[in-house]
């Protein structure tokens, strides 16, 4: 499948990282019957090569009072994709942009403390924006599946 490309240990390691990213080098070579050097040289090596890109904590804004999460669909002129792009990427509120397939799109994900700091991004940021076609914007109600990175 996604991972043809490396040994079985380095799937197995990746795998559990997947599950459970503070497993120590010892308790992943307990798992797959590698000492705890062996398993930081790989983990050291998927690293270097960015198979494995970052380690992080994923905090649910659905669980904090009052933050609010949309996404919104953004279609510009071409001369003025990357200033939007730009613009989005230095704002704090902006948690991801994607460039999707179709004419000069963006999907941006949104994650607001509170319904005024929505509006006032709404407002002054997104209304704002030279050189946009057309601009949807979606609240996230709730949240059913939302998978991170690759599922192996």
């Amino acid at each position: 499948m996604y991972l043809d490309q490396l040994d079985s240990l380095d799937q197995k390691i990746l795998s559990l990282l997947t599950k459970n990213a503070r497993y120590s080098y010892s308790e992943i070579g307990d798992m797959i019957g590698l000492s705890r050097v062996a398993v930081k040289s790989r983990i050291d090596a998927l690293e270097r090569k960015g198979i494995i890109e970052e380690y992080t904590t994923i905090i649910n804004p659905q669980k904090i009072s009052g933050a609010i999460s949309c996404y919104f669909e953004i279609e510009t002129k071409p001369e003025a994709l990357n200033r939007v792009i730009d613009r989005l990427y230095h704002n704090d509120i902006v948690t991801q942009i994607y460039r999707m397939s179709g004419n000069c799109s963006l999907h941006v994900h949104a994650v607001a403390s509170s319904q005024d700091e929505l509006d006032h991004f709404i407002r002054n940021e997104i209304d704002s924006l030279e050189g946009t076609v057309s601009v949807r914007t979606h609240i996230i109600l709730s949240r059913i599946k939302d998978v991170k990175g690759l599922r192996l």
